[in-house]
């Protein structure tokens, strides 16, 4: 069973995404903002691929992909976006950083599987 890590501050949406996700084959993991997310990626390389929101508290999501591919040598991670944002300076900043795809919210789970099954091959 392949893990995602699943980066959101929003609770509900990590439910959701967990819920679609683990319906689908398989094992979530949960962290809620970037920091977390980091702190799990540096001690475990159990993760097939992270889901990450781009607006965080904190630190935001392309500041996390970009140390994912910097600071933790993950370049054969996919990560793939998923937010609300859809501005195109956003999406090539993180397709520069190494993002393997970009979805929006609301979810829509039949592209939110297919996606997350197409990059964790």
């Amino acid at each position: 069973m392949k893990n995602v890590l699943i980066v959101d501050d929003s609770k509900s949406i990590r439910n959701e995404v967990s819920e679609v996700l683990t319906k689908a084959g398989y094992n979530v993991i949960e962290a809620a903002d970037g920091t977390e997310a980091l702190a799990h990626l540096a001690q475990n390389n159990n993760v097939s691929l992270v889901v990450l929101d781009v607006n965080m508290p904190g630190m935001n999501g392309l500041d996390v992909l970009e140390r994912i591919y910097n600071e933790h040598r993950a370049r054969n991670l996919p990560v793939l976006m998923l937010t609300t944002e859809a501005e195109r300076v956003l999406v090539e900043r993180a397709k520069k950083a190494g993002a393997k795809g970009w979805l929006l919210k609301p979810i829509k789970t039949d592209l939110l599987v297919s996606t997350v099954t197409r990059l964790s091959l």
